[in-house]
């Protein structure tokens, strides 16, 4: 199978189950559940979600035992875009082809509707009845995984970092602390949490954390590319807002060749840690490669 059919068939399978763990749009109080729903139902790769089920796969375990937890790592994921969207932050005016948020519902409930998806993710991810064939202490630590790359000392530090860090000259490390705490530790955690809940062995899920890092890395120099020589409409979403705000950025640093070679060795390396993997591992080879594609 290609990785388009991959990510397409992942993306499918998330899309058709999403709606049913969110409340109705009907329920009271109906502006925060249909802003909810708009903005969790709008779209996108659902790459994260599809990065738990592949990590599953890797160890040998049904994607669709993992699913509700995948689910719910999407709900964090459009938490983030919400809440990056805001004027106080990116003050984005499009997400996914549509207007942002705070567009449509104004800025306070783009604030609750962030906090609530956030909140709901929690919820699917602790009712271990929707995933009874793993063992509970599996879905509490990988719970616990996606809980601890999501905090200050995670995606919330790294976002502090780089909003400390706009309209200033940064150096290297500081740029490499705000893309790993930013972006990769989420990603990481996608892949050790799906890793856990198929139940890895140690050398197994120390393998998949390297492969992690990189990709998580790698996806961030990319994404930073892409602002500069990204399609709008094919992305979705406004490019160039990172030069705009002058952000601390991979091109910005170190120019566009330079930036696109290291997320090409960082895709190498990480794929290299993969190597005692089987062909069940192919779909993470893919979609680590699928990330180099974007930009060329």
């Amino acid at each position: 199978m290609s990785i388009e059919n991959y990510l397409g068939d992942g993306k499918k399978l998330i899309d058709k189950v999403l709606a049913e763990y969110l409340p109705g749009k009907e329920a009271y109080p109906e502006t925060i559940h249909q802003s909810m729903h708009y903005s969790l139902l709008a779209g996108g790769k659902r790459l994260r979600p599809i990065l738990v089920m592949a990590a599953a796969e890797a160890v040998g375990a049904d994607r669709r035992t993992v699913l509700p937890f995948a689910v719910a790592v999407e709900f964090i994921h459009t938490y983030t875009l919400v809440h990056d969207d805001l004027p106080a932050l990116d003050d984005d005016s499009l997400r996914r082809g549509k207007p942002t948020n705070h567009k449509v519902f104004g800025e306070a409930i783009a604030v609750l509707t962030g906090d609530a998806l956030l909140t709901q993710a929690f919820i699917i991810m602790t009712q271990s009845a929707l995933m009874e064939s793993i063992p509970a202490a599996n879905v509490l630590r990988a719970a616990n995984e996606i809980s601890r790359a999501m905090g200050s000392g995670g995606v919330i530090g790294g976002q502090v970092v780089d909003i400390q860090s706009e309209g200033k000259e940064i150096d290297p490390e500081t740029l490499e602390y705000i893309h790993i705490y930013k972006t990769g530790f989420f990603f990481k955690a996608c892949i050790r949490s799906g890793a856990i809940l198929g139940r890895a062995e140690s050398k197994q899920l120390a393998a998949l954390s390297e492969f992690g890092s990189h990709i998580g890395l790698a996806f961030q120099i990319v994404d930073d590319i892409l602002d500069i020589v990204g399609d709008k409409e094919k992305l979705g979403k406004d490019v160039g807002s990172d030069i705009d705000k002058h952000k601390a950025t991979y091109p910005a640093l170190y120019g566009l060749e330079a930036s696109k070679k290291q997320a090409e060795k960082l895709v190498e390396e990480g794929i290299a840690s993969l190597q005692d993997f089987d062909e069940r591992a192919d779909p993470l080879r893919e979609i680590a490669r699928f990330f180099i594609q974007r930009t060329f």
